[in-house]
């Protein structure tokens, strides 16, 4: 689990590069021929990873249902977001790895609920196969990100 939470650390640096090096009007920019926009994905890194693996482990996320509500699955990015919505996205980018971590460590992770991905070939059946799929979603999503940057 060590080297998947490293993995998860990493993935976040790379995603805070573009907090702190896009201004507020470039992160809510959505390009011709796209769905949605820079801080659109990285809210909806953060809002996913706490679905699958506090959520289906039955426990309480992280995360505002006001943000799972606007990141989820299946939103677009509906109004710009605020300075302060940006602010607090940042926050939770790298405090939900470590509480994740921490929880993980004391074994609060127990049960989970079963959930085949939208990929359809992966069957996540606990904590460790959540942050590991987390990961690879993570990657999807950076890869969205960094066309994105060219167009804004």
């Amino acid at each position: 689990m060590k080297q998947l939470f490293d993995v998860a650390t990493t993935s976040r640096k790379m995603i805070s590069k573009f907090l702190d090096g896009y201004s507020l009007d470039q992160l809510n920019a959505i390009p011709q021929g796209c769905s949605n926009n820079l801080i659109w994905n990285i809210g909806h890194i953060v809002v996913s990873q706490q679905m699958l693996v506090y959520k289906l482990s039955g426990l309480p996320m992280l995360v505002s249902e006001e943000l799972v509500e606007k990141y989820k699955k299946g939103t677009r990015p509906e109004v710009d977001v605020t300075q302060a919505e940006v602010d607090e996205i940042k926050a939770l980018l790298f405090a939900t790895i470590a509480q994740t971590q921490l929880d993980y460590e004391q074994k609060k992770f127990v049960t989970y609920m079963e959930y085949t991905t939208s990929t359809g070939n992966h069957v996540l059946q606990n904590a460790e196969d959540a942050m590991a799929f987390s990961n690879f979603h993570e990657g999807l999503h950076i890869g969205n990100m960094l066309i994105i940057r060219k167009f804004i």
